[in-house]
């Protein structure tokens, strides 16, 4: 609630068109205009580079943890290759980052835990109206994308996963801010413990700024792309294509 209110304080104190007046460069920027965001979404994505392409999520103590964290969404990909992954306990998964980056590369479960990790309590607010605070560890996104190099024309982060809905590969995607933005990480622990399969193992995305539909989980590959409008349905994700959720998510 705490997030929710800051926000609506911008948007109160400074008012609409404000807001839209001074940002309208970065709304009709390339990186946007094959979004074509509302205009409550654009507010939502203006005020939050308003705030600072750097602002944090809040972070909690441990005393804070919720007692249960629900899992959610899919639970288990029933892919073979993610059950064969699961047979061997991820020994021979390889995260593959890709698409318009200078040196492509795979990160195994193991190289992705020997690089330096992110540790951060926050809240998990759903879009079905519940919310959790657990802890979660992994390797900021920033770290790999810097190995990678990103070609200019890159401008977002497309994550497709294990996940597959009635033959409908699922995938998310963000932009280049929230891909570098300190609290991005791809997460492979969990409360101290290893990220469950109902909870997204090996590896899921962590972007604390947005919704809980955004942390995709089942992270298989990152594509640096240009443009989201190959991508699914074009509309930068799988539950924005299917039944017209928000791309940015913002809270």
């Amino acid at each position: 609630m705490a997030r929710l209110l800051t926000r609506r304080s911008l948007l109160t104190g400074l008012g609409y068109s404000a807001i839209v007046g001074g940002t309208a460069g970065l709304i009709f920027s390339p990186a946007f205009r094959d979004l074509l965001l509302g205009s409550g979404e654009a507010l939502s994505y203006q005020s939050h580079r308003l705030i600072g392409r750097n602002a944090l999520a809040p972070e909690f103590t441990e005393a804070d943890m919720s007692p249960t964290f629900r899992t959610n969404g899919n639970t288990m990909p029933a892919s073979a290759e993610y059950q064969a992954h699961i047979n061997t306990g991820f020994a021979n998964w390889q995260l593959k980052v890709d698409g318009l980056v200078a040196t492509p590369a795979s990160f195994s479960l193991e190289a992705l835990k020997a690089m330096p990790a992110r540790t951060q309590i926050t809240r998990h607010d759903c879009v079905e109206g519940w919310s959790a605070i657990g802890k979660w560890t992994g390797v900021p996104m920033k770290a790999l994308l810097d190995r990678v190099q990103l070609m200019p024309t890159a401008r977002y982060i497309v994550l497709h996963c294990a996940d597959d809905f009635s033959g409908s590969a699922y995938y998310e995607s963000i932009d280049l801010v929230d891909a570098f933005h300190p609290q991005t990480i791809l997460a492979y622990g969990m409360n101290d413990q290893a990220l469950s399969v109902g909870h997204g193992a090996p590896l899921r995305m962590r972007v604390e700024r947005q919704l809980g539909y955004k942390q995709a989980k089942y992270v298989m590959r990152l594509e640096a792309v240009a443009s989201l409008s190959g991508m699914g349905l074009g509309k930068g994700g799988f539950w924005e294509d299917q039944i017209g959720y928000d791309w940015y998510a913002g809270i």
